[in-house]
């Protein structure tokens, strides 16, 4: 048995080396369209990752073309093997996408209880403009209570988009990207509501609307 110290010293160093993963595989957030903030959640939030963790995030969308964030997160994450995968039982260090808000659901729905306080003063940004990561704090302040400071945390990467991510957003950002966002929803809502039928054994709290996307299968 390993005293109390060292429990904790090997906890802390296998942290670090799940961040550093993490951060390695953040790079394509910076690409990919209608993405406005990323902020590292879960057990990578609350340090109690175990070696096979997977990298749970909420993903800020533009409002209008959440299917279609969704779309390219799932394209981009999923070639090289880093979105998770329940159904094979892929979960270890590959990106978890449960949660998609925009800026009419930046406030999280109740019913809140402790874990999801303590989640929520905890968040890691990792990609966007603070302002746009402020606005989405300050809307869960009055429950969540103190705040993040992450102005000088290091994890926070990527405060500017890339190139590429404009040219998608100028492309996709009129009638040929209303139509796409269209046909994208359809497409996941049946798959989803299909899941649902799958899984009547559970009680997920599950939304997937224009305003917001949640899977937590409780």
């Amino acid at each position: 048995m390993f005293s109390e110290p060292i429990l904790e010293r090997r906890q802390q160093v296998l942290y670090d080396q799940k961040w550093k993963k993490f951060l390695r595989r953040s790079w394509p957030f910076q690409y990919i369209p209608f993405i406005e903030f990323v902020l590292g959640a879960g057990s990578m939030a609350l340090g109690n990752a175990t070696p096979e963790s997977d990298f749970d995030v909420i993903v800020g969308a533009r409002f209008g073309r959440i299917f279609t964030a969704r779309f390219f997160c799932f394209l981009t994450f999923s070639l090289p093997g880093w979105w998770v995968d329940h159904r094979l039982n892929k979960v270890k260090d590959r990106f978890c996408f449960n949660h998609f808000v925009t800026e009419n659901s930046f406030r999280l729905s109740p019913p809140y209880d402790i874990y999801g306080k303590n989640l929520y003063q905890k968040l890691v940004p990792i990609l966007g403009k603070p302002e746009i990561i402020d606005a989405f704090l300050a809307a869960n302040r009055d429950w969540v209570g103190v705040g993040i400071n992450y102005r000088d945390d290091l994890r926070h990467l990527h405060k500017e988009s890339g190139a590429v991510k404009f040219f998608f957003e100028k492309i996709l950002g009129g009638r040929l990207g209303n139509q796409l966002e269209r046909i994208l929803k359809a497409i996941q809502i049946r798959k989803i509501e299909r899941s649902l039928e799958k899984e009547r054994q559970y009680k997920p709290r599950i939304k997937y609307d224009d305003d917001e996307l949640e899977f937590h299968w409780y």
